[in-house]
């Protein structure tokens, strides 16, 4: 699907209703929450960004095509966005990105009295499969895009399949980026990192002139990323024998290898993997109608 494509695409659909915020203290923090108007008998989908030093807005508007028909969540984690930052930030880690997920998805399927289902993007879509599996009592179905291994050892492919995409100048640029990270870990240094090497999550060159991420100022979030990217992590033990249905959407041409989708379903017990075609790391803007048919015909299903 070329830009124009998607662009047509983007005006089928209706305007994006409106988020409400909320908020609601889980593990001794108050996390922002914001939602889609609700759907009569329809079950809940809580949404998790990706982006480590990203807020909510990675997803929305993005997945507006998605609350015709069921009502979204999504959730800044802590220390992003609204979200204030936790005591002692310097000790953040991912695992604890994933055990908030988890209370966040109890919390709600409490307040709602049903189970809810969970969607991921990135490292949005590891998170959410750790803690789906740790809630797995308060969830129906699980959906993911493009979703990280079990463990960290692609990044290293990642990153030489970012060089390969990128032209000359922005090669150079991402480079500098990157020699910048690994001497600082800083928010200023995770944010030129983010901003170097997003044009390579595109398949089609054409969409990296029209999109760019969002401003990052999230220290919590560089201390996350920071310990990820130097120590590396491990959810197989996680996820292992997660028993609901999940999904996993990857598209083909990601530098994020569809490999790492592969090995998380291999690791649940009802899994279902869709490669999408012509297609990076950004489905939802790259490839939104096989993309939205097939989570739509997943979650769905009863």
């Amino acid at each position: 699907m070329s830009f124009a494509d998607f662009a047509a695409f983007r005006r089928t659909l209706p305007a994006p209703p409106p988020l409400a915020r909320t908020s609601r203290t889980l593990r001794g923090l108050p996390f922002a929450l914001y939602h889609t108007p609700a759907v009569p008998d329809t079950v809940p989908l809580v949404c998790t960004n990706g982006g480590l030093i990203y807020d909510h807005r990675l997803l929305w508007p993005a997945l507006s095509p998605l609350a015709e028909r069921r009502q979204l969540w999504f959730w800044d984690q802590r220390g992003r966005g609204r979200t204030p930052a936790p005591p002692g930030l310097r000790a953040a880690r991912f695992t604890h990105d994933i055990g908030d997920l988890a209370a966040l998805i109890a919390a709600l399927a409490e307040s709602l009295g049903s189970p809810v289902d969970t969607f991921g993007h990135s490292w949005g879509a590891g998170m959410t499969l750790a803690a789906s599996a740790q809630a797995a009592a308060q969830v129906r179905r699980t959906a993911l895009a493009n979703c990280v291994g079990p463990t960290g050892a692609w990044r290293a492919t990642l990153l030489a399949n970012a060089r390969r995409r990128l032209d000359d100048a922005r090669r150079a640029a991402f480079d500098e980026a990157l020699a910048f990270l690994d001497a600082d870990g800083s928010i200023a240094a995770h944010s030129a990192y983010s901003r170097a090497l997003y044009p390579a999550w595109f398949f089609d060159p054409t969409f990296a002139d029209v999109f760019q991420p969002p401003v990052a100022t999230s220290e919590t979030g560089a201390v996350v990323a920071t310990h990820l990217y130097r120590e590396g992590y491990d959810v197989t033990a996680h996820v292992r024998g997660y028993d609901r249905p999940a999904l996993f959407v990857h598209g083909a041409d990601d530098i994020l290898p569809p490999a790492e989708s592969q090995a998380m379903a291999a690791l649940v017990r009802q899994p279902h993997v869709m490669l999408v075609a012509d297609c990076g790391h950004l489905p939802f803007w790259e490839r939104p109608r096989p993309f939205f048919e097939t989570v739509e015909t997943f979650l769905g299903a009863p």
